[in-house]
C-alpha cells in the first residue's frame, strides 16, 4: 500500500532525540538550518519588497486581461484561484501553518475539503445565481446591499454602538458574497462533525484513557524520567484560572459600556471553550489541524443577545480564542515533556511568556494604530489587516444585525442551518463504512472535521494560499517521505524552522528599514495579482465602479 500506516507520526520526535551521525561531506542538522535560515532571509525582500507579485502569479489573469470570468477563476487573491501559485513562504504558511508540518492523510483531506468548496458547489452556486449570487463578487469578505454595493453599516448603528433598527429596515437586508456564505455554511457542518466524529471513533479510547488516570498504570519511559521533577501543583492551574475569570468578569461589568458583554456571557464563553478543548484537541494532535469555535460562539451570542457586536467580539475571543489557546498550551507541554523540561520551570516559562507577549502585543497594536493612517482600510496598500476585517465583518453579521436576521426565521440565508444536520450524518457514513470494509485502511483516515473545516480560514485565506499550501504539502508528506524517508525524518522539521525565522527576521528589517519611511517601488511587478476585473459581478444592470455594466 502506497500510503505508509505511520505517516501520521511526524519527525519532531526524532529531530529532538536521536543521535545524529554526520554523513561524510554532509551537514549537521545546525549547518542545515544557518543555511536554510539565510536562503529564506535573503529571499524574502523579493516577495516582500521587491517582486511582489511573487505573492500570487496569477497567469490567467495576464493572458485574459478583459475577461470577468477569466479573471474570476484565475486570480488567486479575488477568484477561485485556478492555476495560482505564490512563490512566497508567507502566501504557503501564512494560515495554515507550515505545510511541512502536517501529515499527508491530513493534506489530503485539506485538499479534497478546498477542492469540493472551492471548485464544485462555489461556482455551481454561483452560476445558477442561489442568493442572487451573481449580484456580488465570487469571492469576497465584504457585505453588501441588493444592489451590489458595500453595506453601509455606520448608518445602521446608532450613537451606543447598537442597532438601529429601523435605519436597518431603511437600508435593506444584508447580503453576501457566495463563498462567503459557503464558508459558514460547512463551518456549521465542521462543528457537528468534530463532536460526532471523536465520539465515534475516538470515545472508547477517551473513556480509557479516564479510567486509567484515576489508577495507577504502566508509565512509558518518558514519563518514568519525567518523575525526577517536582510537579506542578493542580492549584496553581485552578488558581490562575479563577484570577483570570474573576478579572475578566471585572473588567466586562466596569466598563460594560465599551464592551457590552455582561457577566454571565463570561461564563458562558468559558464553559464553551472547557467542552471543547477534548475534542478538538483530539482533533489537533492526530491532524495537525485545530476545528475553530468562532462561528459557534458567534451564532450563541447572537441569538441570546443580539444587536450588541463588541459583546459579540469578546464573547467569541473568551470562547474561541480561549480554546485556541489552551491547545496551544497543551502542545507546548507535550513538547517540554519530550524534551524533559521540568514542569515547573516549563510553567514559569508560560506564564513569564503569556505577560510579555501580552504587553508586547497591546503595545505594538497601539503604536500602529496611531502612527499608520488609514490602517486596516483599502486606501491603504500594505496594511489591510484582513484577519481583522473578517472580524469586524462578524461583529456586524452575528452581534449587530443577528443570526436571526440572516440566518434564521427572519433572514434569507436559513437554509444554510442545514448544514449542522449534513455535518453530524457525514462521519456516521465514514464509521460504517470503515466497520463494514476493514480491509479499505483509508476509508479510517477520512477525517470529516478537517476535511469539512477546510476552508475554515477562508476568508481571510485566499484561494492561491490553499493552492501552494496543498502543493508543499504534498511534495513534503508524500513524495518526501516516500522516496526521501532519510532524508525527511531528520530535516523536515528543521527546514520548516528555518523557513520560519528567515521570513520572520526579514519582514521586520523590511519594515524597520523601509516602512517606517514609507520607501516603496512602483512599478508593474509589485501589482499583486494582477486581476482587476475579478471582484466585478455579472448580474445585469449591477453598476460597480471600474467594472462593465451587463445588459
Amino acid at each position: 500500500m502506497w500510503w505508509p500506516a505511520n505517516l501520521v507520526q511526524v519527525s519532531l520526535f526524532r529531530a529532538l532525540h536521536e543521535k545524529e551521525e554526520r554523513p561524510k561531506g554532509g551537514l549537521t542538522r545546525a549547518q542545515f538550518f544557518v543555511i536554510a535560515f539565510l536562503c529564506s532571509f535573503a529571499y524574502y525582500v523579493f516577495p516582500g519588497y521587491l517582486f511582489e507579485m511573487l505573492t500570487s502569479l496569477s497567469w490567467i489573469c495576464w493572458i485574459f486581461p478583459n475577461s470577468i470570468l477569466a479573471q474570476q477563476l484565475g486570480s488567486g487573491l479575488d477568484g477561485l484561484g485556478i492555476g495560482a501559485i505564490g512563490l512566497d513562504w508567507s502566501t504557503i504558511s501564512a494560515y495554515l501553518g507550515s505545510p511541512l508540518a502536517s501529515p499527508w492523510f491530513a493534506t489530503a483531506n485539506v485538499a479534497v475539503g478546498f477542492f469540493a468548496v472551492m471548485y464544485i458547489w462555489t461556482p455551481l452556486c454561483y452560476w445558477l445565481n442561489v442568493y442572487k449570487a451573481k449580484t456580488f463578487p465570487i469571492f469576497s469578505d465584504n457585505m453588501f446591499n441588493s444592489n451590489g454595493l458595500t453595506y453601509n453599516i455606520s448608518a445602521i448603528v446608532d450613537s451606543d454602538f447598537h442597532l438601529d433598527i429601523a435605519a436597518y429596515e431603511r437600508q435593506g437586508r444584508l447580503y453576501l458574497s457566495t463563498f462567503f456564505a459557503m464558508t459558514y455554511g460547512v463551518g456549521f457542518a465542521a462543528l457537528t462533525a468534530t463532536i460526532v466524529h471523536v465520539a465515534l471513533f475516538h470515545g472508547r479510547e477517551i473513556w480509557e484513557q479516564t479510567k486509567s488516570s484515576w489508577v495507577k498504570s504502566k508509565m512509558d519511559i518518558h514519563t518514568k524520567l519525567m518523575r525526577r521533577y517536582k510537579k506542578v501543583p493542580e492549584w496553581w492551574f485552578v488558581s490562575i484560572l479563577i484570577v483570570t475569570i474573576a478579572g475578566t468578569i471585572f473588567s466586562c461589568e466596569y466598563y460594560n459600556e465599551q464592551l457590552q458583554l455582561p457577566w454571565w456571557g463570561v461564563l458562558l464563553a468559558c464553559g464553551i471553550a472547557i467542552l471543547f478543548t477534548l475534542p478538538i484537541g483530539i482533533i489537533t494532535a492526530i491532524t495537525n489541524q485545530t476545528p475553530g469555535l468562532n462561528i459557534i460562539t458567534e451564532y450563541i451570542i447572537g441569538y441570546i443577545y443580539p444587536g450588541y457586536p463588541v459583546a459579540n467580539m469578546c464573547f467569541k475571543v473568551y470562547g474561541y480564542i480561549s480554546m485556541t489557546q489552551a491547545v496551544t498550551f497543551l502542545q507546548d507541554l507535550k513538547l517540554g515533556h519530550y524534551m524533559k523540561i521540568p514542569p515547573r520551570t516549563m510553567f514559569m516559562a508560560q506564564v513569564v511568556g503569556t505577560l510579555i507577549s501580552g504587553i508586547v502585543y497591546l503595545g505594538t497594536a497601539w503604536w500602529l494604530m496611531e502612527t499608520i493612517p488609514d490602517i486596516c482600510e483599502d486606501t491603504s496598500s500594505v496594511w489591510t489587516c484582513p484577519s481583522d476585517t473578517v472580524f469586524y465583518d462578524a461583529s456586524v453579521i452575528w452581534g449587530l444585525i443577528g443570526p436571526r436576521r440572516i440566518f434564521g426565521d427572519e433572514g434569507y440565508y436559513e437554509a444554510v442551518n442545514w448544514f449542522f444536520l449534513g455535518g453530524a450524518i457525514a462521519p456516521l457514513l465514514v464509521w460504517l463504512a470503515a466497520k463494514a470494509f476493514p480491509e479499505q485502511e483509508w476509508i479510517s483516515l477520512i477525517n470529516l472535521p478537517v476535511l469539512l473545516g477546510a476552508t475554515g480560514m477562508m476568508p481571510p485565506a485566499t484561494a492561491v494560499n490553499y493552492t501552494t499550501w496543498i502543493i508543499v504539502g504534498f511534495l513534503s508528506g508524500f513524495v518526501a517521505y516516500r522516496y526521501f524517508p532519510d532524508w525527511w525524518k531528520r530535516r523536515n522539521y528543521v527546514l520548516s524552522g528555518a523557513l520560519d525565522a528567515g521570513l520572520a527576521f526579514m519582514g521586520v528589517l523590511l519594515y524597520l528599514c523601509l516602512g517606517l519611511e514609507d520607501i516603496s517601488l512602483d512599478w508593474w511587478g509589485n501589482d499583486i495579482d494582477g486581476c482587476s476585473l475579478a471582484h466585478c459581478p455579472t448580474a445585469k444592470g449591477v453598476v460597480i465602479k471600474d467594472c462593465p455594466v451587463f445588459t
